[in-house]
């Protein structure tokens, strides 16, 4: 019984998120039109996958030390106006604007995630959820909750235009991907994220400076929100102040529909990308069976209750 159960849990754990979209894929390309299959759709998935990758990516770090950042979102509209306020207002030219906004300053606010969690002590989720209003507000204040348009079409063109036939923002995003899976699986310091996952204490008395684990970890969060933020900037062609509103939610669902463990300690890369792949290819596969947008946030949601369910169970009988 035990080696059943055990088998079940290595089978899932390498399989499981892939079992998940092979069998979205079969079951709307019976349903949908047949253009579903085609290659102009594929890329059409992968492009609306893109930018949740980016965020997913960021999110995998905080749920890997069993930890959460909800103010993502708030992130990618800030780094993207702040970035587009750079080019338009200052005339700033597209490689440092995106430097500065959407890098330093992603960097910058998941940094003072990562501070006020160590130096308050405070779960998380209510620090991120106060940032993230905070954030948002901020977004609001620098816009004048006005649209910030009209920046250089090299950086429309670089982030979100098309190269071979294939959407630069797909490029952006695995190029982050491959970035994020080198850390976790090749370094010290991914290793040590896993440790801190499993157990904060025992990772403590082993010697890991956990804090500056937890302040690298929202860094790093909070890096690939402002890099997407510039990806959706450039892909809707202007810096909207309540863009990515609930973007966070599709990052979570993503990060643990792809394998990651709510309780921290476990989770791929791969996973990750294949999870956001599944909410666009739920997306796009309800869009063409005209299926109303509600139905859609219905077949998301069950699914995450679903892979929190299963990885609970998982861990109950271990």
């Amino acid at each position: 019984m035990k080696t059943r159960q055990l088998s079940f849990k290595v089978i899932w754990g390498k399989l499981g998120t892939v079992a998940i979209f092979i069998g979205m894929l079969l079951i709307f390309s019976l349903f949908a039109p047949a253009t579903f299959l085609t290659w102009n759709n594929i890329k059409q998935i992968a492009t609306q996958s893109s930018t949740t990758m980016l965020i997913a990516c960021g999110e995998f770090f905080a749920i890997l030390v069993a930890g959460i950042d909800l103010s993502v979102g708030s992130v990618v509209a800030l780094s993207g106006m702040i970035t587009a306020k750079l080019m338009v207002n200052l005339g700033m030219d597209v490689l440092p604007a995106f430097l500065i906004g959407s890098v330093l300053f992603g960097l910058l606010l998941g940094a003072i995630n990562g501070i006020l969690i160590n130096v308050t002590n405070v779960h998380p989720f209510i620090i991120t959820l106060g940032t993230q209003a905070v954030y948002r507000a901020l977004t609001l204040i620098l816009s004048n909750a006005q649209a910030t348009f009209g920046f250089p079409g090299t950086f429309s063109k670089f982030f979100g235009g098309v190269w071979n036939g294939i959407p630069m923002s797909v490029f952006v995003a695995l190029a982050v991907a491959a970035l994020m899976w080198f850390i976790t699986s090749k370094t010290t310091f991914g290793r040590n994220l896993y440790v801190i996952g499993g157990n904060r204490e025992s990772a403590w008395y082993s010697g890991i400076n956990v804090k500056r684990h937890i302040l690298a970890v929202h860094m790093i969060s909070g890096l690939c929100a402002g890099i997407c933020g510039a990806v959706l900037t450039a892909r809707l062609g202007a810096a909207e102040p309540n863009g990515a509103t609930g973007y966070e939610t599709s990052a979570i669902a993503a990060a643990i529909i792809g394998g990651t463990s709510f309780f921290g300690g476990k989770g791929t890369i791969p996973g990750v990308i294949i999870g956001a792949l599944i909410l666009g290819l739920i997306s796009n596969g309800l869009n063409m069976c005209s299926v109303p947008t509600f139905y859609q946030n219905l077949a998301t949601g069950l699914l995450l209750i679903f892979a929190v369910a299963l990885d609970t169970f998982i861990s109950r009988r271990k």
